[in-house]
């Protein structure tokens, strides 16, 4: 009795490079993502000058130097500009992702939460704006 054999076919593997790249959703998406990178950079250059400040005034005085160089003004300007579409990201989503809002009956919209965001983001700077000028020297 002869034995035959079944060919074996090789079990398909889903391609996953640049899976991101095909469609515009996941490119946003990707795009979001990686300005949270830019969150984590600023907080740590922030801990860094709080560490700068604490060790003294010639310490803090190289920090504020480092960052008013032009590499540290590019630095500030690429984290600035990922800042804004992580804000504007993450007031897009917001009214994804709480319940609904219900005032006298009536859902409010996602797009007026929205702007309730940035309104909200507005007043706090204006706010630290204000501040920081009372209190410079």
């Amino acid at each position: 009795m002869s034995q035959q054999t079944t060919p074996r076919r090789a079990p398909y593997v889903r391609p996953m490079a640049g899976w991101w790249k095909r469609n515009p959703f996941f490119m946003a998406y990707m795009l979001r993502e990686l300005t949270s990178v830019a969150v984590l950079a600023y907080a740590v250059v922030l801990a860094v000058g709080m560490v700068r400040l604490a060790q003294g005034p010639d310490q803090w005085n190289g920090f504020i130097e480092a960052i008013t160089s032009p590499a540290g003004v590019a630095l500030h300007l690429v984290i600035l500009a990922s800042m804004v579409i992580h804000t504007k990201s993450w007031f897009e989503i917001m009214p994804k992702t709480m319940p609904p809002v219900v005032i006298n009956g009536k859902t409010i919209p996602g797009a007026t939460i929205t702007r309730l965001g940035w309104l909200a983001s507005l007043v706090v700077f204006v706010a630290m704006m204000i501040f920081a000028k009372m209190f410079s020297i």
